[in-house]
C-alpha cells in the first residue's frame, strides 16, 4: 500500500525538538518490536491505517529525501530490529477470515 508523503517541513526545527521526536520514534519502535510483537500488522492496518511495513516505507522515504540510498529490506530491518523474514517467521500469524474481512472493509472505508 502506498502512502502519500507528508508535506515538507515549513519551518526549521531546533535540535531539541528533533531529539524529542527521535526519542519518541525509538520508543514506538521498541514498543512494537518487544512489548507488542503480538499485535499483527493486519490489525494495525485495520485500526490505525498503518503498520510496521508502512513505518519502514516512511523510514526509507526519509532516508532517500536526505540522499541516502536504502533498500526496502534495510528499512524494514531498521523498523523490525531484525530481518523482516526472521520477524515474520517468529511473530506473524496467518490472517484469520475475520481479519481479512475487517481489512477489506477498512480499505473500502479509507481507500
Amino acid at each position: 500500500m502506498s502512502h502519500p508523503a507528508p508535506p515538507p517541513d515549513s519551518a526549521p526545527q531546533d535540535h531539541e525538538t528533533i531529539a524529542i521526536q527521535a526519542a519518541a520514534f525509538r520508543r514506538l519502535l521498541a514498543h512494537l518490536m518487544h512489548e507488542r510483537s503480538d499485535v499483527q500488522n493486519i490489525d494495525l492496518m485495520i485500526l490505525a491505517g498503518f503498520c510496521r511495513n508502512c513505518l519502514g516505507d516512511w523510514y526509507r522515504d526519509a532516508a532517500q529525501a536526505r540522499g541516502i540510498d536504502m533498500s526496502k529490506d534495510e528499512a524494514r530491518e531498521a523498523i523490525y530490529g531484525m530481518p523482516f523474514a526472521q520477524w515474520k517467521a517468529q511473530f506473524q500469524r496467518e490472517a484469520t477470515p475475520e481479519q481479512l474481512a475487517a481489512f477489506e472493509a477498512a480499505q473500502k472505508k479509507h481507500g
